[in-house]
């Protein structure tokens, strides 16, 4: 106790600039909580929270009873395994790019240009992508036309939104999420490279046995953190760029939880779908920190 005192009159100020923090967390991350209640109870809007009727697990046996329940489960884990398998690697490979260029007035403006795409809005971006694909006067279909194709109405073909999905989520965010790995790199020591080159290593034996495994600890917890939002899809941009005819392979829990709590007025059982995902979300997190734990000893605690 006295260690703690001795602590907070030390860095007085370091505590007072996270009170803001803090509080943020308390108010919007915490207290909205409490309305996980909702999830086991069939919610009357008039009665309230606590004056609404308490039906225990009812809910989530809707949820798993719903035949198109399955349907978007697979579409969201297959979405985010996608956007994982392709995505991932990108950003990896972006910034040992930006490592291995010499010059660094190149090296500012190339990286300057790979992130600029993540502070625009995802609006923006689905709006471009639209005007792009568009089967009458889209780039893309005006290219395929040149080549003797017949144009293709990419946004209503259930069959290449999955694809549309991805390559827009690596290029809105790969560059800036090469800044983390690339910070990582510039944390390593040059004496380790001079080493390397006195015992006669190239370039690519330098990237492999000390550039890259510099880097793992990094990739795992990125890992990590990528693990758990597999059943939680970018919202924003799949209410963009789906409508009903490719909801086949379009549609995911966060856009039927919208649908299900703000247009059909069915709170309940969308605060449950909701919870489940958070379950989902904590269940993958902490089973691949675990596993990373054990097999690499990095971890996120």
């Amino acid at each position: 106790m006295l260690e703690w005192k001795t602590d907070l009159i030390k860095n007085k100020w370091l505590y007072l600039l996270f009170v803001p923090t803090l509080v943020w967390y308390l108010l919007f991350a915490y207290w909205p909580m409490f309305g996980l209640v909702i999830a086991f109870e069939k919610l009357n809007v008039v009665k309230g929270v606590f004056g609404s009727q308490w039906v225990g697990f009812k809910n989530f046996q809707e949820i798993f009873s719903d035949p198109y329940f399955a349907q978007i489960l697979k579409n969201t884990f297959l979405l985010n395994l996608y956007s994982l398998l392709f995505g991932f690697p990108v950003p990896i490979l972006l910034a040992l790019c930006f490592n291995e260029i010499r010059s660094v007035l190149f090296k500012k403006v190339a990286q300057t240009i790979s992130y600029l795409p993540y502070f625009i809005s995802s609006v923006i971006v689905c709006g471009l992508a639209i005007t792009f694909l568009s089967p009458s006067t889209g780039v893309v279909n005006a290219f395929l036309g040149m080549l003797g194709f017949e144009s293709i109405y990419f946004l209503q073909d259930p069959k290449y939104f999955r694809t549309i999905y991805v390559v827009i989520g690596i290029w809105q965010g790969a560059g800036f999420s090469a800044i983390i790995y690339f910070a990582a790199l510039s944390g390593i020591s040059p004496e380790l490279y001079e080493a390397a080159k006195i015992d006669g290593a190239n370039r690519w034996k330098q990237l492999r046995y000390i550039t890259f495994p510099s880097l793992v600890p990094t990739i795992l917890i990125m890992l990590i953190l990528s693990l758990g939002n597999m059943l939680n899809a970018d919202f924003e941009k799949i209410l963009l760029l789906y409508n009903p005819t490719t909801y086949e392979t379009a549609d995911v829990l966060n856009t039927y939880v919208y649908r299900q709590g703000l247009l059909n007025s069915n709170y309940s059982y969308a605060t449950a779908i909701g919870l489940f995902q958070g379950f989902v979300g904590f269940v993958l997190v902490f089973g691949a920190n675990w596993l990373s734990k054990k097999a690499n000893g990095t971890s996120l605690w």
